[in-house]
């Protein structure tokens, strides 16, 4: 990629519902002279968002492009170091811009939680990403970023206290925020896809999904994402029930291929889960379990439903529409924690704890997003020297740590046993 180009920062799909709160952030974090363009189909809808964001953003450019126009994508991507992608779902619309900037080498973040995309990116732009340079970075919001940070930090943390490999780790997840219609959305589009090709649906449970070299991962045994068990099972003391997390399919998978891409530093032991807190009330367990059977009943009944146009319309009528999502109370006053237990070969027991304020699925979503494109536009130096189709962590761990840190997020490890 050449050493500098005509922008900084493309932020894709910058008129849609995670778009706006993406740009509006971007007005604060954005270091001064940042050259930063909002993107989209429709310049006067571009005008009216870049309008709202007050002074700062006046001279922000402005950029027609469209998913289905690939010389628009590669006039664009042409055009910047780095674009950060909210046009999704991304099976149905993701992989042109994937394309243009596996050619191009420009650098590339998305929100995807859809694993068939993961792979299909990797399968078709992963050799022509390292040769262009360019660091195509999946997952780059609440899925995946606490997961895979949290791992990669206890895997630091552990080096640095010489203290053996990862074996046994689990995460425990805490949130209040709500959900818009382009996440449901991709969850549709991922399940009716799975609905109609075998391939595509083991893929969703396979644990080493996205993995760069499924030989040589750790021979550990079964890896399942349903649970339901007391808390204590994972660390003496813990209090209450914990139940599926919806998101662990996802994030697990991410957390696998960073150890892959790494070379399988965290450990050839090393097993990997993701659990919901189910709180410590007397209907703890019941919680618990409606968790992990409503996890596994809401997808099965998505997939049938799917499969017909009647059933499509049901969908339509009852989940929220693309483009909408929680109010501003909703999001300003949710929040996320989630504490990752690590056992390592030496005995000790490390905690890695990240949280932050904001609705995980958007506010702070926002943060880790426009602070991963930051990264990946500015700080060149604390980047890996890895290419291809990269996690976060992988990409850009110790940049983007230090970043949400300083974004007021918690992010710490330390020894519990």
């Amino acid at each position: 990629m050449p050493e500098t180009r005509e922008l900084d920062l493309v932020l894709f799909g910058a008129t849609g519902f995670v778009g706006k709160i993406i740009a509006e952030y971007l007005t604060k974090a954005a270091p001064a002279g940042a050259r930063i363009g909002l993107a989209g189909r429709t310049r006067s809808k571009l005008e009216q968002v870049r309008s709202g964001l007050g002074p700062v953003a006046a001279e922000w450019e402005l950029i027609e492009a469209d998913v289905n126009d690939p010389s628009s994508l590669n006039a664009m991507v042409a055009r910047t170091t780095a674009v950060l992608t909210t046009v999704g779902p991304y099976l149905r619309y993701g992989m042109p811009l994937v394309a243009a900037c596996a050619h191009a080498g420009t650098h590339y973040g998305d929100l995807t939680g859809e694993v068939s995309f993961v792979r299909e990116a990797i399968d078709r732009y992963q050799e022509v990403a390292v040769a262009s340079g360019a660091k195509i970075v999946n997952s780059c919001g609440y899925d995946s970023v606490p997961s895979d940070l949290s791992v990669y930090q206890l895997y630091k943390r552990t080096v640095a206290d010489n203290a053996g490999e990862l074996t046994d780790v689990t995460l425990i997840a805490a949130v209040k925020g709500g959900v818009s219609g382009g996440t449901v959305d991709s969850l549709r589009a991922m399940v009716e896809e799975a609905a109609t090709d075998p391939a595509k649906a083991k893929l969703l449970t396979h644990p080493y999904a996205l993995s760069p070299d499924t030989e040589r991962e750790p021979k550990v045994g079964r890896q399942t994402d349903q649970t339901l068990q007391r808390a204590s099972a994972i660390h003496p003391g813990l209090p209450g029930w914990v139940g599926t997390f919806v998101m662990a399919a996802h994030n697990t998978k991410i957390v696998r291929r960073s150890n892959g891409l790494l070379g399988w530093v965290y450990g050839k032991n090393f097993r990997y889960r993701e659990v919901m807190s189910a709180g410590r009330s007397p209907l703890a367990p019941v919680a618990a379990a409606a968790l992990a059977g409503g996890t596994v009943a809401g997808v099965a009944t998505t997939a049938l439903l799917s499969r017909s146009a009647v059933g499509r319309k049901v969908l339509d009528t009852v989940l929220p529409a693309p483009g909408t999502g929680p109010s501003e109370k909703t999001r300003v006053n949710g929040w996320f924690r989630m504490k990752t237990y690590a056992d390592t070969t030496s005995g000790t027991t490390y905690l890695a704890t990240f949280e932050g304020k904001g609705d995980p699925g958007y506010q702070a979503t926002a943060v880790m997003f426009a602070e991963t494109g930051l990264a990946l536009a500015f700080d060149r130096k604390k980047q890996s020297e890895l290419t291809g189709i990269l996690t976060p962590a992988a990409a850009v761990g110790d940049a983007l740590t230090d970043r949400l840190r300083r974004a007021g997020m918690t992010i710490e490890v330390e020894p519990v046993r």
